[in-house]
């Protein structure tokens, strides 16, 4: 039988040398990496290293930065499965140029230059501007809860945390008079002894009973902040009720209590995640912020860990508007769902003369309904006013945009490129890992609309 198949020979030689160039299409998302960040002012990473040259030669920041967002934009940001990819994946091997950094120096990396990683967003938000994918007008605001490197079932109340510690201080005491016992056995027995090691669980004991002392001060300190706010607003009322010469009657407010209560939580994993809550349930988390515009590029973006959104208006507004500023793009309607309808924001978006806020006074489902009207909680001429506002047909058209501009962005996140947790701990490493996610982002919508533009050319 004569079979007519392609030539296979796995133990081939090769005439001349291979080179990974050729192994790459030109139109390959690596490629447009590594085109980006040669582009970008990596000052910030290269100065971080010794200007003398002294010791052990460290990998080039501009190889590990366009292997770090290659590796966003795919949606593997795992440390270990970036490294397994240098040796099997054609685009790292091409992006790292023979280079193999083992997952610690990949981890160590980005937790050591998280700062300067988060300075390259403005960045590639001015390339995106040059490219004119960030048109002025509509910018449109939302929040959603990521989960956290951390577990629920690691939150403990203070209550918890005091009987915890008492149990472990007695479990310490025992060890160590343990110890003490034996050494003075062994040393009665075999005289002076070279092994002076405590007993091989009082060093977890030890490394809990300060993880829960530290776990009860953030407690404590939380407190203490939380009982100067009330006591200044306090003051505050006071002193406006002074001024006024009315005395209102009632008994005087009391003074805050400075102390903390029993069912305070507080995880001992991560202690900044809090409790959040999304459409599925409670998860161990944050909450991830971020201002879109039409073409759904994330202008702005931020991690908080507060489960609401009235107080991340204004700090995400000011934010866009100084990164819009820079790439000369003014802001002229500004989008929000009902989490970010508070008094004070609404009083803030009328202060902004140069810009126009839709900020929705009920759910979705209650704004369909023309003759209802906003609850009684929220009955100030202010809710009235925007409410009035949103019922009118070029207004209501106008927030319909809001649906189209910044829910696809976490959507296309969290289920196209994989983002579905963070991976570092703490609030402010979180803020840098969720900033490279956003450059990610926006390197794809670049990458995408260049595309476009080179098949319609062709």
């Amino acid at each position: 039988m004569h079979y007519n198949f392609k030539s296979y020979n796995p133990k081939q030689m090769l005439l001349l040398p291979p080179s990974l160039d050729d192994w790459l299409p030109q139109n390959h998302l690596a490629r447009f990496i590594s085109e980006i960040v040669d582009q970008l002012d990596l000052s910030k990473l290269i100065t971080a290293y010794r200007p003398n040259g002294q010791g052990s030669a460290a990998y080039h920041p501009a190889m590990m930065t366009k292997i770090l967002l290659y590796a966003y934009c795919i949606g593997i940001p795992s440390s270990r499965k970036i490294a397994r990819a240098l040796v099997d994946d054609v685009a790292f091997r091409w992006l790292a140029a023979g280079n193999f950094p083992d997952f610690r120096t990949i981890s160590e990396f980005r937790r050591k230059h998280l700062q300067a990683l988060q300075n390259l967003f403005p960045q590639v938000l001015l390339l995106c501007r040059k490219s004119g994918l960030v048109k002025a007008g509509v910018i449109a605001l939302d929040g959603t809860k990521v989960k956290g490197n951390a577990s629920l079932g690691k939150n403990r109340t203070y209550e918890q945390l005091c009987k915890e510690e008492k149990q472990l201080q007695k479990r310490v005491k025992e060890l160590l008079d343990r110890a003490e016992n034996i050494d003075l056995e062994e040393d009665r027995i075999y005289g002076d002894r070279q092994g002076d090691e405590l007993p091989e669980d009082l060093n977890t004991t030890k490394k809990r009973l300060a993880r829960i002392k530290e776990a009860k001060k953030i407690l404590e300190e939380k407190a203490r902040k939380e009982a100067e706010a009330k006591a200044k607003e306090l003051e505050a009322r006071c002193k406006k009720k002074t001024e006024s010469r009315r005395k209102r009657p009632g008994r005087p407010p009391k003074e805050p209590d400075a102390s903390v209560k029993p069912d305070a939580r507080i995880n001992m994993t991560d202690p900044d995640s809090h409790i959040q809550k999304n459409a599925k349930g409670y998860l161990q988390g944050y909450n991830a912020q971020a201002v879109a515009t039409e073409d759904q590029v994330i202008v702005a973006c931020d991690v908080v860990n507060d489960a609401n959104d009235y107080h991340q208006f204004s700090p995400m507004l000011d934010q866009a508007q100084e990164n819009l500023s820079q790439i000369e793009t003014p802001v002229k309607t500004v989008l929000a769902d009902a989490g970010y309808c508070s008094e004070s924001n609404l009083s803030d978006l009328e202060s902004r003369n140069d810009i126009d806020g839709l900020i929705s006074t009920r759910k979705e489902r209650e704004m369909k309904k023309v003759e209802s009207t906003p609850s009684s909680k929220r009955c100030s001429e202010k809710y009235k006013a925007m409410d009035k506002k949103l019922h009118r047909p070029v207004e209501r058209y106008v927030y319909g945009f809001r649906k189209r501009i910044i829910e696809p962005v976490f959507g296309q996140m969290k289920h196209c490129h994989g983002f579905s947790g963070f991976l570092l701990r703490g609030l402010q490493k979180v803020k840098g890992e969720f900033s490279l996610w956003c450059s990610a982002h926006n390197l794809l919508k670049l990458y995408t609309n260049n595309q476009q533009k080179a098949a319609v050319t062709a």
